[in-house]
Parts: C-alpha cells; sequence; structure tokens
C-alpha cells in the first residue's frame, strides 16, 4: 500500500475489479452495463464487504438473483485475504481473512497518531469560515455551534490531504456598534478601566448595547442619534466616537479569544466588515451601470425575483453598505489573501435565504468566485427541558453555555485521587466533550435537541461515554506495562473479533465524513468502536501473565486507543487518561 492508502480503499477497489471482471465474463457479448458498488453490510456475520450487482443483473435478464450470484462467484478471481459466499436474496458478501486483519493491529500500532490518514483531497486548497461573533455583542448558541462544526469540517479536510486555512469573520460596524456606543456614551460614569477584569469589561459592553437597543426601538430621538454614530463610525470622523470604540473592539476581540482557546479553535485568518465595506460597496456601484443592481426608492437591490429568489438591499437609503455588499467584498478580499480552490461558509440555516441571493448576486460580479463559495448551513439548537434562557430572564449565551458544561463536569469528578489542577483540566475536556458530541452527533443541517443529563451520561451516547472508553484502554495499558505484557501482533489462536473489523473500517468512515462534510459519520462510527470495546473488555480477561492471547489482547486494545483518540481529534474533542 502507498503512502495514502488503506486497507479499505485497497480492498474496496480490488473487489470491485474482480465483481466487474466477472459480470464481464458472464454477460459476454451482452449489451447489458451495470455499476458495480462495494459496500458494507449491516452486518457483520455477513462478512466485511458485500455487492449487490446480481439483484441488478437478474432483474434485468429475467433470472434468479442467487442464480446470478453463483455465477459471479464461480467466475471471481478473489484477492488474497479474501473469502465469499452467497446470501439471500442474491448478495455476494466477502470476509477478510484473520491474517489481514491482524496485519492492520500492527499499522495501527505502527502509524499511531497518522492512523487513517488519506490523500482523497490533497491538492485543494480550502477556506473554512465559521463562528464570525460579533465585536460588541455576545457569544451566543450560533456561534457556539458554528465553531464546533467548522472546526471538525477544518481537521476533517486537513486530515485527508487538503490545505486548509480557518477564517473568522467580524462585524466591527453597523448598528449594533451604534447602539452600543450609544449606551457607553449614557453611562460614562461607570465605563471600566483596563485594569478591570476582561469578563467586567465585556459585560458592561453588553449592558451598553441592551440600552441602546432598547432605546433604538423606543425612542425616535434616540434612533437618529444612534443613525448618527453609525455614520460616525463609518466614516472616522468622530475622535471620542473612535476611541470608545477602538476601546471596546479591543475588549471584545479579546474576549472571544479565551472562548475560542477553550474550545481549541486557531483562526489564520480575521477578516471584518469595516475592512470588506469598502470593497463591497466599490463592487456594487460598479455593476450598478451594468443591470446587475437596480435602485429602489432610494436603496440598491439585488433583483433577485428574477432568478427565483427574493429581491434584497445592498446599499441602503442612507448609502450604507448592507451586510451583502460586504459580503461581495469578503469573497474578493479572501480571494486575495488566499487563493483557493473552495470557500465554504459555516452558518445557521436560517441564512440559507441570505446566501442564496448573496452568491447569485456573486455569480454575476465575479463567476469564478461563486463557482468555488459553497454555503453549509446547520440546524438550531434547543434545550430538552425549559427554555434557552439564563437566570437573569435573558437568552442564554453560548459562552455561558460552554462554562457551565465545564463546571457540571466538574461537579461530577469524584474522589481524591485527583490534584486541583487536574480536576480543572479533566472537568475543561470532558465539558466541551459534552458539548461538542452533542452538536456533531446530528447530520448538521437537523436541529438539535440539547440534553444536558444525556450529554454527561457514561452510558454512550455522549462525548464524556468515548472518553471514558480511552481511558479504559490507558488503564489497561498501564496495567499490562506492569504486568511485564508487550503488546505483539503474533497472535495466538482465537476466533477473529468485531473489534478488529470495526478498526480497519476508520480510514473509510473518515474519508466519506470529510468528502460529504459530515462529521457525524465519525460520531456513529466512534460510538459503536466503543461499544465493540466495551463488550469485549466484559467478555475477555486482556492483561493475563501465562495466558498466550495476552500479548495480542493488548495491542488489541493499544490499537482502539488510537483510533479513538484519532476519531476524537476529528471531532475537535480532546482525550484524557484520566476520568
Amino acid at each position: 500500500m502507498g503512502s495514502g492508502d488503506t486497507l479499505e480503499s485497497v480492498m474496496k477497489e480490488l473487489l470491485k475489479k474482480a465483481v466487474e471482471a466477472a459480470v464481464s465474463e458472464m454477460l459476454e457479448g451482452a449489451e447489458h452495463q451495470f455499476d458495480v458498488s462495494v459496500e458494507y453490510p449491516k452486518d457483520f456475520r455477513f462478512g466485511d464487504y458485500a455487492t449487490s450487482v446480481a439483484l441488478a443483473i437478474g432483474k434485468k435478464i429475467g433470472k434468479n438473483p442467487m442464480d446470478v450470484a453463483q455465477e459471479l462467484y464461480k467466475d471471481m478471481a478473489l484477492p488474497d485475504g479474501v473469502t465469499a459466499i452467497i446470501t439471500a436474496p442474491g448478495y455476494v458478501n466477502f470476509s477478510l481473512d484473520a491474517s489481514v486483519l491482524v496485519a492492520n493491529i500492527g499499522r495501527i500500532l505502527s502509524e499511531k497518531d497518522a492512523y487513517g490518514k488519506g490523500d482523497v483531497l490533497a491538492g485543494q486548497k480550502v477556506m473554512i469560515e465559521y463562528t464570525d461573533p460579533n465585536p460588541f455583542k455576545v457569544f451566543h448558541i450560533g456561534h457556539l455551534m458554528t465553531n464546533v462544526i467548522g472546526e471538525s469540517l477544518s481537521r476533517l479536510l486537513a486530515f485527508h490531504g487538503a490545505e486548509v486555512k480557518r477564517a473568522n469573520y467580524q462585524g466591527d460596524v453597523g448598528l449594533h456598534v451604534a447602539k452600543t456606543l450609544w449606551g457607553i456614551l449614557h453611562a460614562e460614569e461607570k465605563f471600566p478601566s483596563d485594569d478591570e477584569p476582561l469578563d467586567r469589561r465585556v459585560e458592561f459592553l453588553g449592558t451598553a448595547y441592551a440600552s441602546g437597543a432598547a432605546h433604538y426601538e423606543s425612542d425616535e430621538d434616540v434612533k437618529k442619534e444612534i443613525v448618527k454614530i453609525n455614520r460616525k463610525v463609518y466614516e472616522r470622523s468622530d475622535e471620542k466616537i473612535n476611541a470608545l470604540y477602538d476601546k471596546g473592539r479591543t475588549w471584545s476581540l479579546e474576549h472571544f479569544e479565551t472562548i475560542y482557546a477553550k474550545l481549541g479553535t486557531r483562526f489564520d485568518y480575521y477578516f471584518f466588515e469595516s475592512q470588506t465595506a469598502p470593497q463591497g460597496l466599490a463592487i456594487v456601484q460598479k455593476h450598478l451601470a451594468g443591470g446587475v443592481f437596480e435602485k429602489s426608492d432610494g436603496a440598491v437591490i439585488f433583483p433577485g425575483e428574477k432568478e427565483g429568489l427574493h429581491n434584497r438591499v445592498f446599499i441602503t437609503s442612507e448609502g450604507f453598505p448592507t451586510y451583502e455588499s460586504k459580503d461581495l467584498g469578503l469573497a474578493h478580499i479572501k480571494y486575495a489573501t488566499y487563493p483557493y480552490d473552495r470557500s465554504l461558509i459555516v452558518t445557521a440555516s436560517e441564512q440559507a435565504a441570505y446566501f442564496a441571493v448573496m452568491l447569485a448576486a456573486l455569480k454575476r460580479v465575479a463567476p469564478q468566485l461563486a463557482e468555488r463559495t459553497a454555503h453549509i448551513d446547520h440546524g438550531m439548537l434547543r434545550l430538552a427541558h425549559g427554555k434557552m434562557s439564563s437566570r437573569t430572564g435573558n437568552v442564554i449565551s453560548g459562552e455561558t453555555m460552554l462554562s457551565d458544561a465545564i463546571a457540571r463536569s466538574h461537579e461530577k469528578i469524584k474522589g481524591d485521587g485527583f490534584t486541583e489542577e487536574e480536576k480543572t483540566a479533566i472537568a475543561h475536556r470532558v465539558g466541551v466533550a459534552a458539548l461538542k458530541y452533542a452538536i456533531l452527533k446530528q447530520a448538521i443541517g437537523k436541529d438539535i435537541i440539547y440534553d444536558a443529563d444525556r450529554a454527561f451520561s457514561l452510558e454512550g451516547d455522549s462525548g464524556p461515554y468515548l472518553q471514558y472508553a480511552y481511558v479504559r484502554t490507558c488503564s489497561i495499558l498501564q496495567k499490562a506495562a506492569e504486568e511485564k505484557i508487550a503488546p505483539s501482533c503474533a497472535r495466538a489462536e482465537e476466533a477473529s473479533c468485531e473489534l478488529e473489523r470495526i478498526l480497519q473500517r476508520f480510514p473509510d468512515v473518515a474519508a466519506r465524513a470529510a468528502q460529504q462534510y459530515a462529521p457525524q459519520q465519525v460520531v456513529s462510527y466512534l460510538i459503536t468502536l466503543a461499544q465493540a470495546f466495551n463488550a469485549y473488555y466484559a467478555t475477555q480477561k486482556i492483561v493475563e501473565k501465562g495466558n498466550p492471547s495476552s500479548p495480542y489482547r493488548v495491542a488489541l486494545t493499544e490499537a482502539v486507543g488510537h483510533v479513538l483518540k484519532n476519531g476524537l481529534f476529528l471531532l475537535g474533542i480532546e482525550v484524557t487518561e484520566k476520568m
């Protein structure tokens, strides 16, 4: 196998060629063409791979599929290490010999953290934009979800050879900023100093925004004041406004970095609306004369209705660029910064209609960029019980949800066997794992019901459950080392087990998850692996002096640990050796 090959990819290709050759032999001279696919059977009792081509052939030529399968089997030259059987209603099933499975365990132990890596995306340059919180505003649940999903996608693509750059696009200009500045100006006596804790400074900004937003809706005179402040922010024409703006922006961005650190994200590029607004404005004005955009009631719109979408404003009647025009500028700035093959934008599904129009406009002004750009929208997160609100009655923030998860994790750590430093580290890793797993276990576009009790369960279907399975492998390996039982792939005589078959599927699962933007496939795989390992642990004595099977069972346990760790890494979840 080459460096980018896996047992899965090689074996699937060999089996596909063997089946195609058998089909060609059986139907020699016939005009019929059949697509051959080799997939996993649902049950390991039916082997490691299967093809259903006999069913399609039987239906086409009017022959019993079981008879067709028997003929294919007779003409099939199987690869070394593979046996085949026929099962109803006409499947040809393939099983890997024990020697092949054992060799894969050896490969896992050799490659360790590199096991499962592939090159299916080699040579591709990808920019993934995600998280996108706005300075002067709260880091909300949507930002948390987008961060978790974007980080997992980034890792999946990079794991399979893509050159990935993480981007964060933030709204540092706009009415929300002007509302906050109005609130600050009317509470200057409470303005915190740089010496006060960052949390306190950011809390003040939140209070100022709430005040400005409330008065904007209820007082027409205040609304006019805020509109004036908004213009001053764009123009940088007022020294006092500039000073307050710069300080508040700095505080917000510093605060966001503390959240990213907790979530395990590092961005390569930061883009801001203050940067994209001038270019977006120029792009829209340039293409207004060409008919891409139209004037309407003093504003400039993109007539999306002509393309089966809806009309959207790109320049307001006051002459301000909207989010839409800024996104046009962003696309150009991104590409100038990093000439990507693909630009992925991860946001909530509530923005799907917006992006449909924005991308339609981008296709008109820069078709080469539109072709490379895709919007990946995710569902919403709701609580299983009660409302998504904090004790104060406000909508709970993503930061609060993260902090609560870590605190809940800390409360669950029992016993005196940990130092306070260890407890803090474990609580952080387990709390983040609980949240990330809950978000990633569903297909990206689906809504999520977050149940905190289930999210922290060690009984299965949770991030902590997977972490605990890894902890168990560490404990077993430590015990084996104490007993001086070294892992070995010199397997004793015992039947093949389900664990071996699950382990050899990991590279293929990870590759499909990357190609289909589907981290939930990794989640499902890891749960299957952890459950199989726990069942194996319950029925087999792994560390046992004098037992000739023990060295191989220890090797198998080590392999499980490596794959759990690699899979959790793709989800952005850290393992812990103690819990």
